[in-house]
């Protein structure tokens, strides 16, 4: 097993991107017309949805303005994006539909493009695969003459679609097809499951001619090959009501022409292939990143794990292994990211931080232009800030931002985009009251300041002073041109963003919210009332700017920051979920009932309605374990559990993304309890005895080992590995700018000056070419290393086999 671990190569799906805006949405004429549409969007893995937006009010051309990131727990086929009009008294009924298959989703990675709405068509709306086994045989019928039978068995089905949010009731029908017959056989109903296992056999003759004789070498005749195939079409059973297309696929029994035993597996198929001519739906446009990441064992990685770790002690600075990385990839702004999160884990962001900024600082010529650029080391603080200041952001803003937006008070203090019947002055005291909020919620909120980013903070005031010693103000400009320019301005701005709110606001609240975080950035930047006096001085006295220094310096100075010694309680996700009702012996639908679930550091609740009291509370220092269940154990997908001291809580989520999430963010934040358990039962306790293994005590300790848990912390859940395998893509796919400035260290140090071709080596940074090249080689023979066991280890998956399905023919 643990050989079989050093060879494995996981395979990690993301997403990313947002849902910008619709167009001329619906049908452009005829009776379905409508002119108050009131739309949202949704987005599915195959026809699961995993996220969805908020409604905009009656518009064709809806600005949604949604971003969304999520980790792909499972294998899929489609991306779809729905929109849907709401229905007020009715359900709501489908626009159209942008559908991406997985294969293509590299074609529109990273930019934003506009995609015309195709119809919803039931029979379009499929997915899952079906394992399919064909047979020639010969016999010998009564009157002594041969024919042919074919023996088609239909092995199984996985991944079928929910029906209604449930498991479906699946069966098959199995067709001979030809040009004058169509014999149609059917399987058994396998009753809730998505994954049915039919193992059923079905026998089609097809008559030779009698002339044909040979027995030893049997081969079928050409001409009736070219016609015949078998087609496989999925169902679910309606029982009272009208089954439901699942898929089909179909396979032409020419395949049997040089191998009499055919066996593979084929994706599912809409009926003919989803295409139909309709009118103009609108159109959608989108930002997609799809991204898949293949994690080689962690052995790999350690060449270049190391070179990145070693770059904070690298003179100067500008040769090591990161700043190359940064300098070469310096229009991508992803690219920075990775090495913010590896340097993070292992504790080496901060000297690699002040490093980087040492150098910017030797080119800043002017005190108060200081970080206003688009730097390698502005963008190191920007996603150190995002990743460790998370619950920062939580614990100040959010409360504050809810009041805002839930009130909605009107703030527009600019006479031109005043609407008929506002009154200014009412507005402006509406602005004062909100700032007055954010900014005190801000600077009485030093002692939360994580103490990473107040020892980044400390080193940027240092560095500073340093640089620019007759300057008495620096040191706090250097603090607010991140603190507040580029942290809390920003979060004021699209709290969706940093998930202080779970939708974009509409137009007016993003207004108000837009005004509050100008103003927010002016307060907290030295010297910057001069340039703002309309604004400002006309709404905030000069005192608010003392107020902003003394946080300021609280939060970079050297004084350790006072604790009460209690945490602050954080709400870490929430959501809702169906939970089983605790202690029942059966299995029935009565069982579950829809509650709200809220997990924060402290505690796990569940309540029966958001912002509601809490109708059980467990303690997070109770949960022994957390794991996901069998499918058979309650016949539901999406289920996982919490064991913890009394009965174990059943949960199911709303989609597998979901309960990833969830699950993830449980096992994080129990993952230093002391009691927790070695191993689980994976299904349920019923009628005596547990499903998974027969064991007829309730006390029986699991059978299964439990997930294990990486040590590491709540907010800073980083996978190293994951992060070097995306740096090792970045350095890959920029390989021809590493050896640009590979020959650009060289010319240097040939010609002991600068390059001859200063325009094709002006964007590097080389202080030392000599150091420079060394690192660059050293990076060179890395890459080529780690290409050679991706290279060993990545084959492609036999056509045909689970992995890598046939995509079948369709009708």
């Amino acid at each position: 097993m643990a050989e079989e671990e050093d060879t494995k190569i996981r395979i990690l799906q993301s997403l990313r991107g947002k849902i910008c805006e619709g167009k001329n949405l619906g049908p452009c004429s005829g009776p379905n017309r409508q002119r108050d549409l009131c739309t949202f969007c949704t987005i599915s893995l195959d026809q699961e949805e995993v996220f969805r937006t908020k409604v905009f009010d009656k518009s064709l051309s809806p600005f949604y303005g949604e971003d969304f990131y999520f980790e792909i727990p499972r294998p899929f086929q489609c991306l779809s994006f729905y929109v849907f009009a709401k229905g007020v008294f009715q359900r709501d009924l489908p626009v159209g539909k942008v559908s991406i298959r997985k294969e293509e989703l590299c074609k529109f990675s990273g930019k934003e493009h506009w995609f015309g709405l195709q119809p919803v068509d039931p029979n379009s709306e499929v997915q899952g695969k079906v394992h399919l086994e064909m047979r020639l045989n010969e016999l010998i019928i009564e009157n002594g003459s041969m024919c042919q039978q074919l023996l088609v068995r239909i092995i199984e089905c996985q991944g079928l679609p929910l029906i209604s949010g449930q498991n479906c009731d699946p069966y098959a029908t199995v067709s001979l097809v030809g040009p004058a017959r169509s014999d149609q056989k059917k399987t058994k109903v396998k009753k809730k499951t998505s994954d049915p296992q039919f193992e059923e056999t079905f026998n089609f003759e097809v008559t030779r001619p009698n002339s044909y004789t040979k027995k030893s070498n049997f081969q079928v005749e050409e001409e009736d090959i070219e016609k015949l195939e078998i087609k496989v079409d999925l169902w679910n059973n309606g029982n009272l009501a009208q089954d439901v297309f699942l898929g089909e696929t179909r396979v032409s029994v020419k395949i049997l022409r040089n191998d009499h035993i055919h066996r593979a597996w084929y994706l599912l198929q809409p009926k003919g292939n989803g295409k139909s001519k309709t009118d103009d739906l609108g159109s959608l446009r989108l930002n997609v990143t799809y991204t898949e990441d293949n994690v080689l064992p962690s052995a790999c990685y350690t060449p270049l794990r190391t070179l990145l770790l070693k770059s904070p002690d690298i003179k100067p600075i500008s040769a090591s292994a990161a700043h190359i990385l940064g300098d070469i990839c310096r229009e991508r702004y992803e690219a920075v990211l990775p090495v913010v999160r590896l340097l993070l884990h292992h504790s080496r962001l901060v000297p690699f931080v002040s490093a980087i900024t040492v150098l910017e600082l030797e080119n800043t010529q002017e005190a108060n232009t200081i970080f206003r650029g688009n730097s390698l080391a502005t963008r190191c603080i920007d996603d150190m800030m995002k990743i460790v200041g998370r619950s920062y952001l939580t614990v100040t803003l959010k409360p504050v931002l809810d009041e805002i937006c839930d009130s909605n008070k009107t703030c527009e203090i600019d006479p031109i985009k005043l609407k008929e019947g506002d009154n200014v002055e009412v507005n402006k005291e509406n602005l004062q009251g909100y700032v007055q909020k954010v900014f005190s919620s801000i600077t009485q909120s030093s002692s939360s300041c994580p103490p990473l980013m107040c020892d980044v903070f400390r080193s940027l005031r240092h560095m500073a002073s340093k640089r620019f010693p007759d300057d008495p103000h620096v040191q706090y400009s250097a603090v607010s041109s991140f603190v507040f320019l580029r942290f809390f301005a920003v979060a004021v701005l699209s709290p969706h963003t940093f998930q202080l709110r779970p939708h974009h606001p509409d137009l007016e609240v993003s207004r108000t919210l837009t005004l509050i975080s100008k103003t927010i950035q002016t307060l907290g930047s030295w010297g910057s009332l001069s340039k703002n006096k309309l604004v400002c001085k006309s709404l905030f006295h000069v005192n608010f700017v003392c107020i902003a220094d003394l946080f300021l310096d609280e939060i970079s100075s050297n004084v350790s920051k006072e604790s009460s010694g209690v945490e602050d309680s954080v709400v870490l996700k929430e959501g809702e979920i169906q939970k089983r009702a605790q202690g029942r012996k059966r299995i029935g639908k009565r069982n579950f009932k829809k509650r709200w679930l809220r997990v924060t550091n402290r505690e796990l609740s569940y309540h029966k309605h958001r912002g509601k009291e809490a109708l059980c509370i467990i303690p997070v220092k109770n949960i022994r374990a957390v794991e996901k269940l069998y499918e058979s154990a309650f016949n539901r997908k999406n289920m996982f559990q919490v064991l913890h001291s009394e009965k174990p809580l059943y949960v199911q989520a709303g989609n597998c993304v979901e309960a990833s999430e969830w699950v993830e963010v449980l096992s994080q934040v129990s993952r230093c309890n002391p009691d927790r358990l070695g191993t689980f039962h994976p299904s349920a306790y019923v009628a005596g005895a547990w499903l998974c293994c027969r064991s007829l005590s309730d006390s029986q300790p699991g059978c299964k080992p439990c997930t294990p848990t990486l040590l590491a912390n709540l907010q800073l859940d980083i996978d190293c590995d994951r992060e070097t395998e995306r740096i090792f893509s970045l350095l890959t796919s920029s390989y021809s700018k590493l050896q640009k400035m590979e020959d650009a260290c060289a010319s240097i140090a040939v010609y002991q000056g600068p390059p001859r071709e200063q325009d094709d080596y002006s964007l590097f940074t080389i202080q030392d070419p000599k150091e420079t090249f060394h690192t660059v080689q050293q990076i060179t023979h890395i890459l080529e290393e780690l290409q050679r066991e991706h290279d060993t280890r990545s084959g492609t998956a036999q056509y045909g086999s689970q992995e890598n399905p046939i995509v079948g023919k369709t009708s």
